[in-house]
């Protein structure tokens, strides 16, 4: 027994090859080390380690030997199952696999590893199509949908183990939906409906408790990891109504009671951040429904009520863990919901309704709170922040230009200082926004706006245009096109000023390129016009490349 031990945790740390031998061996290792002695010892780390080892093994043994084609190519090996284990084929091996993943389920509470390693090998059963339908026909399959409460599975009772609520929620939501069964989703949300009732009657005296704090954070992380699963507008629909408008009211009592514990926040926004998200386009309400616009209005409060108290909350050591998270996360939020297509913003100001420009306002509030060398510190925060920013100026052009000069500035300083440095995935993203500034004739009284804040920092956008000309020419960047797009729009607001650019990088220059760089520019507008219709602009960019690589190869 110990040679056989010994063999599946090599094979499985070391990626050694097992002999089919050795493979059947293994299956019939798993009775053994769950039954007997054996199975009083789940708290002890070579029981850990042993179980990770086989579940390594089973997550490339089910590569080879379980589905279609693993089928008719493992004839042997199943004739082999058959005659030492009574395994005829793939359904029934599946089987075993869930027998283990249940076992796990229900004797592992204290091992954050070992519980993370099951819920990755349920994920990908659960998420091939072939082996998902199998799951569902299985015994043990169905007993998991009908009882994924604590009393059955006591991981979910854990706090440690709190994050794994997600995925296994997420899991038990993408098999129910693949049935399209509102019978099943209801008895999916049964257990969440008790949880959302108890901590909808506990009075504001009780609230701040820990018993409550962890309901609230599990509560949160299951309705996450439905809404994960949740890729149908059907599927969509039915969640929503569920939620919606009767379970709302918690989110925000939750966010403003806990505002100071990150550990009940985060979780929270999470969730949020995921239902507002338009993936597979699941959000698709009729013409006639106001849900879009509901949603966003829950959207707002939510945002409202955390930003205006994260805002007055002093800083501490541990400050991304305390604001910087939650406020990366309410962009999300917002920035999802403002791109998602399933809301006309125009209703709001049509009836005087504060929903977006609050949202909006405390937005930016939360984003201009934090130090720029912060902002480009922190990955996550760079992405939602300029994410929210793209999105603002690709939607909401008018809010960005009725701001102040102040904050208008810093906004564009922060555009051109992130520009610097990123990876393409994250710099592309906010050189979107530049051609909106050249069609200002689209904007009404805004459009006054943005010729006084040029006017009053003339070398506001020529920064940003000397930049992008920089990255362009001495830079190995690998998305030319995206920033290239941009240029012809700052080069036409800077008509003036941009033979001062030309000079200063002239200057940069040897003295005997002078002549011939000076030819490349002038060749940089040829059959280019002023103004910014898309075959104007592809002709730009043809130019732009031909420049760049005579440029560069001088």
């Amino acid at each position: 027994m110990k040679e056989v031990c010994r063999s599946a945790i090599n094979w499985a740390m070391h990626d050694l090859q097992l002999k089919q031998g050795d493979k059947l061996v293994l299956l019939w290792l798993i009775n053994v080390t769950d039954t007997g002695l054996h199975g009083q010892r789940y708290s002890e780390p070579s029981k850990q380690r042993l179980d990770r080892a086989i579940l390594v093994f089973f997550q490339n043994f089910r590569r080879s030997y379980v589905g279609d084609q693993a089928v008719h190519s493992s004839k042997h090996l199943y004739d082999r199952l058959t005659k030492l284990l009574g395994i005829p084929d793939h359904r029934l091996l599946l089987n075993v696999i869930m027998g283990k993943i249940v076992t796990n389920h229900k004797f592992y509470t204290q091992s954050e590893e070992v519980i993370g390693h099951t819920l990755n090998l349920f994920l990908e059963l659960a998420t091939g199509y072939m082996t998902g339908k199998l799951l569902l026909k299985l015994d043990t399959m169905k007993f998991v949908i009908a009882n994924h409460t604590g009393e059955h599975f006591p991981f979910l009772e854990e706090y440690r183990c709190s994050r794994s609520r997600t995925t296994f929620y997420c899991i038990i939501g993408w098999l129910i939906f693949m049935e399209d069964s509102p019978v099943k989703f209801k008895s999916l949300v049964e257990p969440l409906l008790q949880a959302f009732t108890n901590l909808e009657s506990t009075p504001d005296s009780l609230f701040c408790t820990d018993a409550v704090k962890c309901a609230l954070i599990g509560l949160m992380r299951d309705l996450r990891g439905i809404a994960m699963a949740t890729n149908s507008r059907r599927m969509y629909g039915l969640f929503f109504d569920w939620l919606s408008p009767r379970h709302f009211p918690l989110l925000l009592r939750g966010i403003t009671h806990w505002t100071d514990t990150a550990e009940v926040t985060t979780p929270l926004l999470k969730f949020m951040a995921e239902f507002v998200l338009n993936k597979a386009q699941r959000l698709a309400f009729d013409l006639s429904s106001p849900n879009g616009i509901l949603l966003f209005r829950e959207v707002s409060k939510l945002i409202v009520a955390y930003g205006s108290r994260i805002l007055s909350l002093p800083n501490a050591a541990d400050i991304y863990s305390l604001k910087y998270k939650g406020i990366w996360i309410s962009l999300t939020i917002l920035a999802r919901a403002l791109a998602g297509g399933y809301v006309n913003f125009g209703v709001f100001e049509l009836y005087g309704d504060r929903a977006l420009s609050d949202a909006l306002d405390i937005a930016l509030k939360m984003a201009l709170s934090i130090p720029l060398a912060d902002i480009l510190a922190y990955r996550k925060l760079t992405r939602a922040f300029f994410a929210f920013l793209e999105v603002l100026f690709s939607s909401h052009i008018n809010f960005i230009l009725n701001l102040d000069k102040q904050t208008f500035v810093h906004i564009i300083s922060s555009l051109e200082a992130g520009l610097k440095g990123l990876d393409s995935s994250v710099s592309s993203q906010w050189t979107t926004w530049l051609p909106f500034i050249s069609t200002t004739s689209r904007w009404g009284t805004a459009a006054s706006n943005l010729v006084r804040h040029i006017a009053e920092c003339p070398n506001l956008l020529l920064e940003i245009l000397k930049t992008l000309s920089e990255l362009l020419l001495f830079e190995d960047c690998g998305h030319q096109w995206s920033l290239s797009r941009p240029i012809l729009s700052l080069i036409l607001i800077n008509e003036q000023t941009f033979p001062d650019l030309k000079a200063q990088i002239l200057a940069s220059q040897p003295a005997d390129q002078h002549q011939w760089l000076s030819l490349c520019f002038d060749k940089l507008m040829k059959n280019v016009n002023r103004s910014l219709d898309s075959r104007n602009r592809d002709k730009f960019t043809q130019n732009l490349v031909v420049f760049r690589n005579e440029f560069r190869a001088k």
